[in-house]
């Protein structure tokens, strides 16, 4: 089956593979949030990129295999509800955005900012700092065998439009941090993975950067 990213609650996950690393993707939650599941097909190693709610879901995914690290894209608490369950389970490292650490219902293991690197078995994913819709927001960079680029960008980016913001400065900060750190670095071919909702790729949202920007949000 052919990977379309488009998942819902209580449904089946959609699974793509990207070299040596899996993606899963699952819906889970009253909010209808993503969570991801990366397994290293090399060594067999899984990271959870946002243990978002539904815990016994999540831990069924996970699976025998186990569960090295669990990376949270930022604070808000529907994307940590099953964090504190799932690290009981499982034990794994906990990895956060410096500057959203302290807000997260577990103690953080790993604290990153920008250019830090996530490993999963042979694979690494980098961190990038996105700042505006939480101050310690990061979204995770996988550049697979065939140059394509994978990001995980958390609600800092959607199809459509940039993340919630509660200020002027703040949403100044999203986009010029979106424009500047993704849209002017990668290609229109890179795949990103959103927080909630359907995937896109920045070249089918690159033409509308002005609009968002004009409108605010």
């Amino acid at each position: 089956m052919t990977y379309t990213g488009e998942v819902e609650v209580g449904g089946a996950p959609d699974v793509r593979e990207a070299g040596d690393l899996r993606i899963t993707k699952v819906a889970v939650g009253p909010m209808s949030n993503n969570a991801y599941l990366l397994q290293c097909t090399i060594t067999g190693e899984q990271a959870l990129i946002d243990a978002a709610d539904e815990a016994p879901r999540l831990l069924e995914l996970i699976g025998d295999a186990g569960l090295a690290r669990v990376v949270t894209t930022h604070r808000h608490p529907d994307h940590v509800q099953a964090l504190p369950a799932v690290v009981a389970a499982t034990g794994a490292q906990t990895v956060a955005g410096e500057d959203d650490a302290d807000e997260l219902p577990v103690p953080v293991d790993v604290r990153v900012r920008t250019g830090a690197r996530i490993v999963v078995g042979t694979c690494e994913l980098e961190v990038i700092e996105i700042v505006g819709h939480t101050p310690g927001s990061i979204v995770l960079a996988y550049d697979d065998p065939d140059d394509i680029v994978h990001l995980f960008t958390g609600d800092s980016l959607f199809p459509g439009g940039v993340g919630k913001t509660w200020s002027e400065e703040d949403f100044r900060s999203l986009i010029g941090d979106v424009e500047s750190k993704i849209f002017g670095r990668f290609d229109d071919d890179t795949w990103f993975y959103p927080g909630h909702g359907n995937d896109s790729t920045l070249g089918a949202e690159r033409p509308h950067l002005s609009e968002w920007r004009d409108r605010g949000w």
